[in-house]
């Protein structure tokens, strides 16, 4: 729903039945942003104070398909919540979850949240003088919140996925073939990728969007993680490398996030807890993220051209197709 007189009524009522009353919503506000689910930023009256809240309406669980992208690594509604509160437990920083809808709430699969006061543009985390400090230390946190999710016991979440590196790669392959776009780069990469498959490792619970952009950031750095819909079992690495490719960098200077180095994410991943950063292994994964990206911003494009997209976002988002296969270009095949 994106009408907001549209719900309110309904909002007002969950508020009041789950969350105490009188539930009056103040301040409703949709937020910017948001290319696969829509958020709501309001103020709930509950007893008698305000409380900040997120609503964060989720698309509906595509039903048994053989179209490719619904192979795709998703999670959402209150799965991702779930995830959220597995979290939290684990002592990774995340909004606390007040709610999960139920389909007789009348507002859809989603979820309420407390809102957090903070920074979520990844190009002013990245590069803003406010987070100069905060840059300094980011890369480190990045390190030990990794270690707390490739920790968290995942096995009683039945609804996540397991998928490695072979298996995203027969699914990637086949997403993109279906849209009859042939590109040479992305004919090497898909090949490149097929040479330089890791062994398997033992399945960990993987964020699968970690990066900078997916945070909110405060004056002392990394504040929650956000968006867990792309969770799946899988090899740990996938999400080092994931938060290294340029794409997330946001104009900064260091390589991890675009304000951090490698280094001191990969000391910090293993003191806390994670396993052996194998560095090969990283790089793999970040090569292989570009090629990701590339076909996630064609599944953008088209879906605004199909109308089943979220808005203009997509398109923007489709356009920037060439800067991932650019980015394997140069991080496999350097040039001079």
């Amino acid at each position: 729903m994106s009408n907001a007189e549209g719900f309110l009524p309904a909002l007002q009522a969950v508020i009041a039945r789950s969350l105490g009353r009188p539930g009056e919503v103040f301040n409703l506000t949709r937020l910017t942003g948001g290319a696969t689910r829509v958020t709501w930023s309001f103020d709930a009256c509950i007893g008698d104070a305000l409380q900040p809240l997120i609503l964060q309406q989720c698309p509906a669980r595509p039903a048994s398909s053989s179209e490719p992208v619904h192979r795709m690594a998703r999670v959402t509604g209150g799965m991702d919540a779930a995830l959220m509160q597995d979290a939290e437990r684990a002592g990774v920083p995340v909004p606390r979850v007040r709610l999960i809808l139920d389909p007789e709430d009348g507002l859809g699969p989603g979820f309420i949240t407390d809102r957090l006061e903070g920074e979520t543009i990844g190009s002013r985390i990245a590069r803003g003088e406010k987070f100069a400090q905060a840059r300094e230390s980011m890369a480190a946190q990045c390190g030990e919140i990794l270690a707390r999710i490739h920790a968290i016991d995942a096995g009683r979440q039945e609804f996540l996925s397991r998928q490695g590196a072979a298996e995203q790669l027969t699914i990637y392959r086949d997403v993109w073939d279906r849209f009859d776009y042939p590109n040479p780069a992305m004919e090497l990469g898909f090949r490149w990728v097929q040479d330089h498959l890791p062994e398997p490792v033992p399945a960990r619970l993987v964020h699968g969007d970690f990066r900078n952009g997916n945070f909110i950031a405060g004056p002392n750095g990394i504040r929650a993680v956000l968006d867990w819909e792309l969770a799946h079992l899988g090899d740990p690495m996938e999400d080092l490398g994931w938060l290294c490719m340029r794409t997330w960098r946001f104009g900064g200077s260091g390589p991890v996030g675009g304000f951090g180095r490698r280094e001191d994410l990969f000391e910090s991943y293993e003191a806390a807890g994670g396993t052996h950063v194998d560095a090969a292994r990283v790089r793999f994964w970040e090569a292989f993220g570009c090629l990701k990206w590339a076909v996630m911003c064609m599944i953008k494009g088209q879906g605004y051209l199909s109308g089943t997209g979220l808005g203009v976002e997509g398109l923007a988002i489709g356009r920037r197709v060439s800067e991932p296969i650019y980015d394997f270009l140069n991080l496999v095949y350097p040039r001079g």
